[in-house]
Order: structure tokens, then sequence, then C-alpha cells
């Protein structure tokens, strides 16, 4: 990276199951994750699964929570998010893990 080579401030993140509400069909537990990276890469652990409804529900929250946000969006403020299914309501909650400075050309 050149010191004159735009770069793009960008979060990793970790999406975590918080709690389930009602009754886990899927088979999510809480503390069960999966981990936005490098602006774009998604990773489950080895031996683990997350539920495409539930990661459904996530997904367009990434994008904005990926960026620097000032304090009084709301976004800032609110990290939860809910299962779509109203038998399981499992919450989810969106952590920011890490700060990364990427070239901006490096990004689509």
């Amino acid at each position: 990276m050149s010191a004159e080579e735009p770069v793009t401030d960008l979060y990793d993140l970790r999406v975590v199951v918080e709690r389930i509400e009602g009754r886990s069909v899927c088979g999510l537990r809480p503390g069960d994750y999966i981990d936005l990276t490098e602006s774009n890469r998604l990773s489950i652990p080895t031996g683990k699964h997350f539920c495409l409804y539930a990661l459904a529900a996530c997904l367009p929250l990434l994008p904005a929570k990926q960026r620097p946000l000032p304090p009084e969006d709301w976004l800032a403020r609110d990290s939860h998010v809910a299962c779509p299914d109203p038998d399981e309501r499992v919450i989810m909650r969106i952590e920011r893990t890490a700060r990364r400075q990427i070239p901006t050309g490096d990004l689509t």
C-alpha cells in the first residue's frame, strides 16, 4: 500500500447468537457465530453451521456496520437482529472485532 493510494476503513464483524426466545428448530445455540472479515469473507467455525434464514436477516445490515458511523446514526447504537422465524425468535448481535485499512481499489 503506497502513501498516495486511497484506503477505506472497514470493520471486521462477528454475528453472534445472543439468545433464543423460542425453540431452536435450526439447531443454533447461544454463542454460535459467523465472522465477516476483509470486507467480504464469510467464515463459520469448523464443524459448526449457521442457519441460512438467520444469516439472511443480518445480510442487509452488514455493509453498513462495516463502515465507521456517526454516533447519532441509529445503526451505531443498535446491533441486534432477529431471525424471521417467529417460533424460534433467535436474537443475534453484530459485533465489530477489528478495524482494517483496505486499498480502495481492491474493493468492489
